[in-house]
């Protein structure tokens, strides 16, 4: 992990602002998605009394091949005995995964987005009830030649707290079907995607334990870490 400063908070999200933009049509559905799981997840500040925060994505998305569009389930959940209070829920893309939309949030200034992502969407969730979920339909893409990522942040309203932290984990095959109509991807797999020549498979997916942010090459919630994974653009207090 790099010694340098961070912190879990995004940066400043300008409020009211950047609206959903339009939801994408004919994208691959996560229908055959199988059960949802919070694999690649873990607790990072100490939520409320009574309160237990965490996020489930598809063990399965689905890619189409030639439009390269995918649709992923991502879902909030309190598995605890209170309310959760003002909550934010993060959806944010990195390789060769975008984030297009999720519908209902609002994107995230270019300026905000944590080191090494290419895009993001932030959900404000009032409150989430004790033993209540909340689920948002994101629409991206996945460029089948990279590793792709995606990473569910739960915080504070304010952004000043993370209580959870699912990612950055990766979506992948080990077996890609360039000739078919879509590419299913496994949750957790390092995507190995056909080489240039489509004869040999070349490993792009860093490995599972060692996932690089960015140029700063920072680990990826390594042992007592506590999900710290983005650098601090400003020193003042963060604002929704």
């Amino acid at each position: 992990m790099s010694s340098r400063r961070t912190a879990v908070v995004v940066g400043p999200l300008v409020a009211a602002s950047f609206s959903a933009v339009l939801i994408l049509s004919g994208t691959a559905g996560a229908e055959d998605g199988g059960p949802a799981s919070s694999k690649g997840g873990k607790a990072v500040d100490e939520a409320p009394a009574g309160v237990k925060l965490t996020t489930l994505l598809p063990e399965k998305i689905s890619v189409d091949n030639g439009s390269k569009k995918t649709a992923i389930t991502a879902t909030v959940k309190n598995e605890g005995s209170k309310d959760s209070g003002k909550i934010r829920l993060l959806v944010v893309g990195f390789d060769g995964l975008v984030v297009k939309n999720v519908e209902g949030c609002s994107a995230i200034p270019e300026n905000g987005l944590p080191e090494g992502s290419n895009s993001g969407f932030a959900c404000a969730v009032d409150n989430l009830a004790a033993g209540k979920s909340k689920s948002y339909a994101v629409d991206a893409t996945y460029d089948l030649s990279k590793a792709g990522k995606i990473c569910l942040p739960v915080q504070t309203g304010d952004g000043k707290k993370t209580f959870w932290q699912q990612g950055p984990v990766p979506f992948g095959t080990t077996n890609p079907s360039p000739d078919a109509p879509a590419t299913p991807l496994l949750l957790g797999t390092d995507n190995k995607p056909v080489s240039p020549g489509g004869k040999e498979l070349a490993e792009t997916g860093p490995a599972r334990d060692l996932l690089p942010l960015g140029a700063a090459g920072a680990s990826l919630l390594a042992a007592g870490a506590a999900g710290m994974w983005w650098s601090r653009r400003q020193s003042g207090p963060q604002a929704d």
